[in-house]
Parts: C-alpha cells; sequence; structure tokens
C-alpha cells in the first residue's frame, strides 16, 4: 500500500538530490578527485587558471545574474572571501549564463564581488557536471573536490567546511 509514496519519494530524492542531503560534509581526503583543470578570461581581462590557486582553499561558483539563489548565497561568499582571504580562501565565480562582462561588472560592484568572476562555457559546465543553480564546490589546497553542493547551500555548514579545510 506504501509503494507509491516511497517510489514517488525516490523519484524525488533521484532528480533533485541536493534536497536529499541535510548539511555539507567533507568528502574523505581519500575519495577526493581532482577538480578539472581550466583557463579562462575574467571580466577583467585577467587571465584566470583554477591550477595556479594550488594551495589555496577554493570556493568555487557557478551562478548567474538572474539566478534567485545564487543572489542568496553571494553576500554570503562575499562575506567568506573578506574573513577568509587571509587565510588561504580564495572564491572564484563563473557566471554560467554566458552574461556579458558589460552586464556583470556593475552587478559586482553592486553586490561588493571583490574576487575574480569569469563567464564560463557549457563545455566547463559539463566537465564540472552542472545540472542546476547554484552549484559551489569547495576544493582542498591540493585541487581535489572536497564539497559539491546544487542548491543553495546551508551557510552555517558550507562555512564550518571552509573552516575544515583551511586547517
Amino acid at each position: 500500500m506504501h509503494k507509491p509514496i516511497l517510489l514517488a519519494a525516490f523519484a524525488l530524492m533521484t532528480v533533485f538530490p541536493a534536497t536529499a542531503k541535510p548539511a555539507d560534509e567533507l568528502i574523505p581526503a581519500a575519495l577526493r578527485v581532482s577538480a578539472p583543470d581550466f583557463t579562462l578570461t575574467d571580466v577583467q581581462g585577467k587571465q584566470l587558471t583554477l591550477s595556479s590557486y594550488k594551495g589555496q582553499v577554493i570556493l568555487l561558483d557557478f551562478w548567474a545574474t538572474t539566478c534567485g539563489g545564487c543572489k542568496v548565497e553571494l553576500p554570503w561568499y562575499v562575506d567568506f572571501d573578506k574573513k577568509y582571504r587571509p587565510k588561504g580562501l580564495a572564491v572564484i565565480g563563473l557566471d554560467m549564463y554566458g552574461e556579458t562582462p558589460e552586464l556583470i561588472k556593475p552587478f559586482m560592484a553592486k553586490w561588493n564581488m571583490n574576487y575574480p568572476v569569469a563567464v564560463g562555457t557549457d563545455a566547463l559546465g559539463e566537465r564540472f557536471h552542472l545540472r542546476e543553480m547554484p552549484l559551489t564546490l569547495l576544493i582542498d589546497r591540493n585541487g581535489k573536490i572536497a564539497v559539491s553542493h546544487a542548491g543553495i547551500v546551508d551557510r552555517a555548514a558550507f562555512e564550518e567546511a571552509i573552516k575544515q579545510l583551511l586547517q
């Protein structure tokens, strides 16, 4: 009698796996995989290569100016950047809607985004298994993915994960 309800719940968990996970736990170090490297030009015209940040903890945020969930998280990421950059955190934003630097730069100024932002590509999104936005990754100092979270992160849990990786 409960089979249809269980099947419906399983279907929802399969389609929306991020909603089934209450907090962001670090992937055990031995199970982490290397983050795919990329080189893009940021909106300021500078070269942005992910591997050049090795040795730092990286918060890699796939977002867009019109993404509602992204706007919820942006103030948190700006705060994390201010608070943890001196301890080795690098925040990088990748706009995934193909918006132009002319549109992105005023948005960055309005939201006090003082970290590098580049326009990502569909191919790059595929390499990171981007299926919904926002998508946020924490990459450890060795360039390995320690957290991959689709949807809005739990701010406190995400900050705790950042602190653990910075230790």
